[in-house]
């Protein structure tokens, strides 16, 4: 079978290419395969200057009319060229880090570029083109060619190369969905549909290909969701809870009223924990709704009925977070809480204090990561997890706490905002509470959707705000140099920010391809205030609790889906000063800027949500990047909407007629799922 031959196996790719592989986790042919494009590039004929417009990744020819000037500023090399065409029209090239160009770029000379156009002021230039002879830009011309994720020295060439080679050592029978499915819905095979995502012939192949494999992401993800409701559905409840008069007094002492949502929500909870089936229930409400005080509520009622709740959260910072703002209520409110902090960077000994505090039900609140359902954490009487949408609370980890001697009710929160159509088909395993409104002493984030113009302006904004003491948030697509030509990237960004704003602003950078211990400490020294501007990629979407923070700007916005966008600028807007939020697109297109003027208009997520299903139909497949927590390999809820409720109905006919998966089908599918998706969701292996 091809999952099981390593990379290295294929032709061209010895141990140094392989070790690059393992950088971005592609170990075997299977996983080769699965890593799919990132996006295609068509390369169409060069343009006139005149012609080329802001927000576009054009080809332009013409001459070097001048010597280029070189600059350095600070630790940033900057050259300047001057290309102009037989028009006469002039264009300005700028490169970052490359003062060799210098030497190849003769002045009379005649060369090829291709490149994103931006826009400043009057003139037009292009930052970081590709050269090309006319032959290597021919070779690319009317094709459409894949692009993928890429780590330094991997190049796209070399993916391409192997994922060709790779093709060959996969089965042509190789199929996931049942027959019965194949037989009512017509679509490619699985093979002829992984062919055409690597290698299409034409936009339409593509589409066919990529409906095709989405569908199975959803179908087998909704498959394994179904047959975890059934069996939660039959969970008695070990743990029956009555509120009592801690829940009360500290509601009472709180120096705010719980809205009508939230009010209506906790009597939810109450509910669940009193009948005689395990909670398991979603808390689906905006950013900044109070989520968070509804959980701190659970879990005081959990341990005032005599039992041990734990709190999971996805990164140390937030954990830590939760960890002093809950000792602070302690020490405030005097609450019945004796919690413990369980990370995975704490030492031997710390961790050993913790376990015994767990086991003998000295600590009747477990906060932490992961670390919290590892095989050396023993609970004496663990009746309630409270965990959010990133680390959802699937059937295994179920089984875990059930092989230490219980079966808890769970909580999960998502700031996810989703519309109703989709949340009853993707949350079909959960009940769900909403919290539709904001607590009344919210100031309204202020918002702009810019062009790259702007970006001046945007620099002295927040230079502006840190000098007042604040900090700021800049979100760039990409990690680094080299993934893909027209994009902002992360580390070079930094170098940018760096020379552009004042040398007392402390510039730093995060991206998920960083050690945990850089992240964490990154994070942490945000929080501490001793970086004033993180530049970041999305992994700061589930990051830290930050009301100093008070702008977010979000380079190539027009990339993102609508939800996540909001989802990031939820980062800001937590404290008691106006925040700020600034969408540059790279793309002045009248579509793409009215899709990103609605987060100009609005800060209700559901809103958000409801008109990003409306605007982004099948065809917009091109990209847009997955949003939130529902990060499918390539299917996204919103874009794919129509198949997943396809998907849906196809499970729904399927358990008709095989209720307990017997079919050799259907099991290969769950396999397929636990395997090959990348939603942290649940992972059935009771079939």
């Amino acid at each position: 079978m091809s999952d099981a031959i390593p990379v290295n196996r294929i032709k061209g790719v010895g141990e140094k290419t392989a070790a690059l592989f393992g950088k971005i986790n592609v170990y075997t042919v299977d996983d080769l395969i699965r890593h799919y494009p990132r996006d295609y590039e068509t390369y169409d004929a060069p343009v006139s200057i005149r012609e080329v417009s802001a927000g576009s990744v054009q080809a332009i020819y013409g001459q070097i009319t001048a010597i280029p000037n070189v600059k350095k500023v600070r630790n940033l090399s900057i050259l300047n060229a001057v290309l102009t065409d037989d028009n006469g029209d002039s264009i300005q090239l700028t490169f970052f880090n490359m003062p060799f160009l210098k030497k190849v770029l003769k002045p009379g000379g005649f060369y090829l570029f291709r490149g994103l156009v931006q826009q400043r002021g009057t003139h037009k230039i292009m930052e970081q083109p590709r050269m090309f002879t006319w032959e290597e830009y021919q070779k690319k011309s009317g094709r459409l060619l894949p692009r993928y994720a890429l780590t330094k020295g991997l190049t796209n060439q070399m993916v391409q190369k192997s994922v060709a080679q790779a093709l060959e050592y996969y089965p042509p029978e190789k199929e996931y969905l049942p027959q019965s499915v194949l037989q009512k819905i017509p679509m490619l095979s699985h093979r002829e549909a992984v062919n055409s995502l690597h290698f299409p012939e034409n936009r339409e192949e593509l589409l066919a290909a990529r409906n095709r494999i989405v569908f199975e992401e959803f179908f087998s993800f909704l498959l394994v969701l179904r047959k975890n409701k059934d069996l939660a559905a039959k969970t008695e409840n070990h743990f029956p809870m009555y509120e009592t008069a801690d829940t009360v007094r500290f509601l009472e002492q709180l120096p705010f009223p719980l809205t009508k949502a939230q009010k209506k929500v906790w009597g939810e909870l109450r509910e669940d924990m009193g009948s005689p089936y395990a909670m398991n229930r979603l808390i689906q409400g905006d950013v900044g709704s109070g989520k968070t005080i509804l959980a701190v509520l659970a879990l005081l009622m959990c341990a005032a009925n005599g039992y041990q709740g734990a709190m999971m959260a996805p990164t140390e910072v937030l954990a830590v977070q939760h960890f002093e703002t809950i000792s602070g209520y302690i020490e405030k409110y005097g609450i019945a809480f004796r919690p413990v902090l369980l990370t995975g960077s704490m030492t031997a000994k710390e961790k050993r204090e913790a376990y015994a505090k767990i086991a003998s039900g000295e600590a009747n609140l477990i906060i932490g990561t992961h670390a919290l359902i590892q095989e050396k954490v023993e609970y004496s009487s663990l009746a309630l997890v409270v965990t959010d949408e990133q680390h959802r609370f699937g059937v295994r980890q179920r089984e875990t706490l059930a092989a230490k001697g219980s079966e808890p009710h769970v909580l999960v929160m998502s700031a996810t905002p989703i519309p109703r159509t989709l949340a009853i088909i993707l949350y079909g395993d959960l009940k769900v509470s909403v919290i539709d409104e904001l607590p009344a002493n919210r100031l309204p984030i202020k918002n702009c959707v810019v062009g790259t113009s702007y970006r001046p302006k945007a620099y002295e904004f927040i230079a502006k705000e840190v000098a007042a003491g604040r900090q700021a948030y800049v979100i760039c697509p990409m990690v680094e140099e080299g993934e893909s030509e027209d994009l902002e990237n992360v580390v070079d960004y930094t170098e940018k920010l760096r020379a552009v704003l004042p040398p007392s602003v402390q510039v730093a950078y995060l991206h998920g391809k960083m050690r945990p211990a850089d992240k964490n400490r990154i994070m942490e020294e945000f929080a501490a205030k001793e970086i004033d501007v993180l530049v970041s990629t999305t992994v700061i979407e589930v990051g830290i609790n930050v009301p100093n923070a008070t702008v977010m700007m979000v380079e190539n916005a027009e990339r993102f889906g609508l939800a996540q966008l909001h989802q990031l600028r939820g980062r800001v807007g937590r404290g008691e000063f106006q925040s700020y939020c600034i969408f540059i697109s790279t793309s002045e297109a009248k579509e793409t800027m009215e899709r990103l003027q609605i987060l100009n208009h609005s800060n209700d997520g559901f809103h958000i949500a409801s008109e990003d299903l409306k605007l982004r139909g099948p065809g917009d497949i091109f990209g847009i990047r997955q949003s939130g927590e529902f990060a499918f390999v390539l299917g996204d809820i919103y874009t794919d909407a129509n198949i997943l409720k396809e998907a849906s109905d196809a499970v729904e006919q399927l358990l008709v007629s095989d209720p307990e998966l017997t079919d050799d089908d259907s099991r290969a599918l769950v396999n397929y799922f636990k395997e090959h998706t990348a939603v942290n969701v649940v992972d059935f292996r009771t079939i």
